[in-house]
């Protein structure tokens, strides 16, 4: 009896040491799990956004990616044009003439000094309208109806040095957007070679063929578009000297009538 005793006594002892470590050994899990808590991790450190480049860097990379073939002949079409009509702009800038003033000086010297002092005016005085004065002015001793005739002819000669070069940019404009589709052509033709080569279709054999087709064509369409701008504000440009030149064509011929009348 004593023997079952103390083994009952022994047993005991030891589920009572099993339950203690292991209530302790839960007691440590907890205070480990508060002391240390866990940090979320944001988006931003898994993943770091890549820095902006700078635009040229941008353009640039661009450009190559694009092929320097055909990127570089869209290239010379964008400097060419804008070179023309950088070149207009500051010659029709040069031809805009005050006609009112104009106009009043040669009554002036109509009235104190003859034609020969008018002729001198439109002489020192720079631009389309004057030359066409001068050349009416020329034919002044020839009748009213020469001088007529020639401030029209003369008029004509003067538009077309007005619209000179003109068709260059339009040239341009036009090519512009054809090179960029040539280049989506030969992009895609580039593209089916590589999927042919490696019988089998992959997003990474076609991706850079028809990235090349649309950098070329975006290109040609920017090309074409600015130089569009640049021609239109020309040819309003042209036309309102054109209707400046034949307003004061109009004005002289009253003038003149009116100093001949006089005589």
């Amino acid at each position: 009896m004593k023997n079952l005793f103390a083994f009952l006594a022994v047993l005991a002892i030891l589920s009572f040491g099993t339950s203690g470590i292991a209530i302790a050994q839960d007691d440590v899990d907890v205070v480990t799990e508060e002391a240390v808590p866990e940090t979320p991790v944001t988006p931003a450190q898994v993943l770091e956004p890549e820095e902006a480049q700078p635009l040229h860097q941008e353009i640039k990379r661009i450009f190559i990616e694009g092929g320097a073939g055909f990127m570089g002949v869209v290239l010379l079409a964008l400097i060419f044009g804008l070179a023309i009509a950088i070149e207009r702009i500051l010659y029709l800038n040069f031809a805009t003439t005050n006609t009112e003033k104009l106009l009043s000086e040669v009554e002036e010297a109509l009235a104190n000094g003859g034609v020969e002092e008018a002729k001198e005016v439109c002489r020192n005085t720079r631009g389309p309208v004057a030359s066409i004065f001068y050349q009416g002015l020329s034919k002044f001793d020839e009748g009213i109806d020469v001088v007529e005739k020639s401030v029209v002819a003369y008029g004509g000669v003067q538009t077309g040095l007005l619209e000179k070069n003109m068709t260059w940019i339009s040239l341009f404009i036009s090519i512009a957007p054809m090179l960029g589709f040539m280049g989506t052509v030969i992009g895609m033709i580039a593209a089916f070679d590589s999927i042919e080569a490696a019988g089998d279709i992959s997003p990474s054999l076609v991706a850079g063929g028809i990235k090349v087709a649309l950098i070329t064509t975006v290109s040609g369409l920017v090309v074409a578009i600015i130089l569009q701008v640049f021609y239109n504000y020309i040819a309003s440009k042209v036309d309102s000297l054109v209707n400046t030149m034949e307003d004061a064509s109009i004005s002289l011929i009253d003038i003149l009538v009116k100093h001949n009348l006089k005589k």
